[in-house]
């Protein structure tokens, strides 16, 4: 062959080789860049990213730098960051104490031992009350079912088995639990305070791992108006190995109660023959921590300024207790949950590798004070950075816990929204069996900051790495839970299933793709309780 005829077949060989800068290339997650996300935000050197502290400023800033990197628009009232300030609560047991009266004398309780004081309210300095034991301490009008009829509650503190009856649909029995939701109802029955008993055969985090946190800072919003807890005196929540120091004299014991539950029979009512007597010295102080919240824009001239919101929250518990046995006090929360801050940052990346051009606007919403109760997304639901009425979807990511392969997807929300149609079709697409919450007790569909949006008529999913009931992978999440959750043992040490975070960061981005380019908004089923917010 002639040189002039190789340098023609090489120019023609290179210009089919090389590639069309016009054209979408977009690799498969693979988790390894998530996993990568993961390593920054649950480092020591973050400090457990606690609501407020220099960690979570850290922290906020690495989320923030990520989203400048992926190309998404400052969306915040100060560039990236919207400031959330909070009033912060901190016990003081050496000038508190807790005593049970009974036939006129006092007995008193050890703080940390048999109960603890909640600092998620104001608790009035000094109370001393009558208690009544009221069951599951709900009124759900739609079923016709209320737990305090008939009883006179009038300035008592009402003593509560924590959990629902079975004949309560999930989503709704979940509101209704709500600390909000519940204080609104005790409150107009006379109610001024609280004990709750947590169902010992249903508690994510023992006893002896929950009680360390007693003393760290709790925290409410500084906006009055979203202070949905006023006039609460008294919250404590009692050791369900030392209840039946509540119930003695009754003929009532807890492992009573805990059967008649498990039977799905209905619980007792009655007055408890004793008393309790309250001191509570809480020190005070404000803060600020900070949401950080990005936007990629749509390019639809009707549907642009019309919004889905990808939230995760980027807080945890900072610097505690150790565990007994160990010196570890960090509280690193590697998948709670750098999993979901990371998963989203990914999300914001791949869009932009893909050089998307969704119909609707995306706004990634990196939110704070989610452990002290959903306050970062209780403050952003309340007051957007874009326009509220042009919320249309809510899609969150909390804990996901790629812990096994990615075969079974439980939905929070599922059948709500017709968003539960968009993440069926997704899953289908994928071959990933989609499926409603297993363990609907755990009331997982109000404990995460999806929960703040549908109360505020935004339709909302919150979804995670699922399992089928008796199988290996149910073992594993337990497991997980017993020994993880809420835990210096959530961090960069433990085993995660690379591939099944890279399915899962698929997954999110299909379905924000979907809704963002769906015709129509979403909306709530008709027989949706939560169709009541709509907007």
């Amino acid at each position: 062959m002639r040189s002039k005829d190789l340098l023609l077949l090489a120019l023609a060989t290179t210009a089919l080789a090389a590639p069309n800068p016009a054209a979408k290339t977009s690799s498969k997650p693979d988790g390894k860049s998530w996993w990568a996300h993961v390593q920054v935000l649950a480092d020591d050197k973050m400090e457990g990213r606690d609501t407020g502290s220099e960690g979570h400023r850290k922290a906020a800033a690495y989320v923030a730098d990520q989203f400048k990197k992926a190309g998404l628009k400052p969306a915040g009232t100060k560039g990236y960051y919207q400031p959330v300030k909070f009033n912060s609560r901190k016990v003081d047991e050496s000038a508190s104490s807790l005593e049970l009266i009974r036939d006129g004398k006092y007995e008193p309780l050890t703080l940390g031992e048999d109960a603890n004081f909640s600092m998620r309210i104001d608790p009035a300095p000094d109370v001393t009350a009558d208690l009544v034991f009221v069951g599951y301490g709900l009124t759900v009008p739609e079923q016709n079912y209320d737990d305090l009829a008939g009883l006179d509650l009038k300035g008592k503190i009402v003593v509560i088995f924590a959990g629902a009856p079975s004949s309560l649909p999930g989503p709704l029995a979940s509101h209704y639990q709500s600390a909000d939701q519940r204080w609104k109802t005790l409150q107009a029955a006379g109610v001024i305070g609280s004990i709750g008993i947590p169902n010992p055969k249903n508690m994510d985090i023992p006893w002896s791992r929950s009680t360390l946190a007693r003393l760290k800072p709790a925290m409410s919003l500084a906006d009055p108006a979203l202070n949905e807890t006023a006039g609460q005196k008294f919250a404590v929540t009692f050791n369900p190995a030392h209840a039946d120091k509540l119930f003695a004299g009754t003929g009532h014991t807890l492992d009573e109660i805990v059967a008649l539950h498990t039977a799905g029979k209905p619980l007792p009512k009655f007055a408890l023959p004793v008393s309790v007597k309250a001191k509570v010295k809480v020190d005070h102080s404000e803060l600020e921590s900070q949401n950080v919240v990005g936007l990629w824009p749509g390019t639809d001239p009707k549907l642009k300024n019309e919004y889905v919101v990808l939230s995760a929250h980027i807080d945890h518990l900072g610097i505690g207790e150790p565990i007994a046995g160990t010196t570890d006090r960090i509280y690193n929360g590697a998948m709670d949950n750098a999993s979901g801050a990371a998963m989203m940052m990914d999300v914001a990346a791949k869009l932009k590798e893909q050089n998307a051009k969704p119909k609707r606007s995306i706004v990634f919403v990196a939110v704070t004070g989610e452990e002290k109760g959903l306050l970062g997304s209780k403050y952003f639901a309340h007051h957007p950075t874009v326009k509220a009425d042009e919320i249309v979807a809510n899609v969150n990511t909390d804990m996901f816990l790629p812990l096994y392969p990615l075969k079974h997807l439980t939905v929070y929300g599922l059948d709500e929204s017709d968003l539960g149609d968009d993440i069926r079709a997704v899953g289908k697409e994928m071959n990933i069996d989609v499926q409603t919450d297993p363990e609907p007790q755990r009331n997982s569909f109000i404990r995460s900051d999806q929960y703040s949006f549908i109360r505020t008529g935004v339709p909302a999913l919150a979804m995670k790495d699922g399992f089928v009931k008796g199988t290996p992978e149910e073992e594993t999440f337990h497991k997980w839970l017993a020994e993880r959750y809420h835990a210096p043992s959530d961090d960069l040490q433990q085993p995660v299933d690379l591939e099944a975070a890279g399915t899962f960061e698929e997954v999110m981005l299909q379905l924000v793709k979907t809704v963002a380019d769906r015709p129509s908004r979403p909306q709530w089923k008709p027989d949706s309780f939560f169709k009541r917010y709509a907007k």
